[in-house]
């Protein structure tokens, strides 16, 4: 179970958000939606603990998360703007290169390739990839590591609609399994009955979301 607690933010000295409380069980959904600048990616980076709250509490399963941030980070999954994939690999090898980083078996690279429509790709180097096909690449690692918590920033960017649509059911077995999903979008994301947590920006230092 992961709690957001009057968690707060700031980015340059001035507030960012403040009083944003959640909390979400296994199977359960949040999404993240408002103008860009808002807080979204900022309060992505604060649930994966590479960015310090300016107050508040996060908690995974009732204890202090970031008490030990190495052990929060074993339990997550962030895919940012960013695809962050060596162009010199292949898309297997970019995907058992990612398997042997999370510790899980390189074979399952295989599965993920399937689930997000890479399998006739396997062979080709990411270099010669379209953005669209990079996005796969990068998010086919989220199935592959099987942490229980998935941090998503714009994750549908450059997918076509079978791409969206491969996302969509790797979301679903995810949550199906028990898993926990917090994403953000300017789009509608196949992530039904998710919560949604919308950010505002204001003119003023007590920008919050609401």
């Amino acid at each position: 179970m992961l709690q957001a607690d009057a968690l707060a933010a700031e980015r340059g000295g001035r507030s960012v958000f403040a009083g944003v409380s959640f909390t979400l069980t296994p199977g359960m959904a949040l999404t993240l939606t408002g103008p860009n600048g808002a807080g979204k990616t900022t309060l992505l980076r604060v649930l994966a603990g590479l960015g310090r709250a300016a107050a508040g509490r996060l908690l995974w399963s009732g204890e202090d998360a970031m008490a030990d941030r190495s052990a929060h980070a074993a339990r997550l999954s962030l895919v940012g703007h960013q695809d962050a994939i060596k162009t010199a690999f292949t898309v297997e090898q970019a995907l058992a290169h990612e398997g042997r980083i999370a510790g899980v078996d390189p074979a399952h690279a295989g599965a993920a390739m399937v689930a997000m429509g890479l399998a006739h790709l396997a062979a080709a180097p990411i270099r010669i990839l379209s953005a669209g096909q990079r996005r796969r690449v990068a998010l086919a690692r989220l199935p592959l590591a099987r942490r229980p918590l998935w941090l998503l920033d714009e994750p549908t960017v450059a997918l076509d609609h079978a791409g969206v649509a491969a996302l969509g059911a790797v979301m679903a077995a995810h949550r199906a399994a028990g898993g926990i999903i917090v994403a953000s979008s300017h789009l509608p994301l196949p992530l039904p009955n998710a919560a949604q947590l919308r950010f505002n920006v204001r003119p003023r230092e007590d920008v919050d979301a609401a």
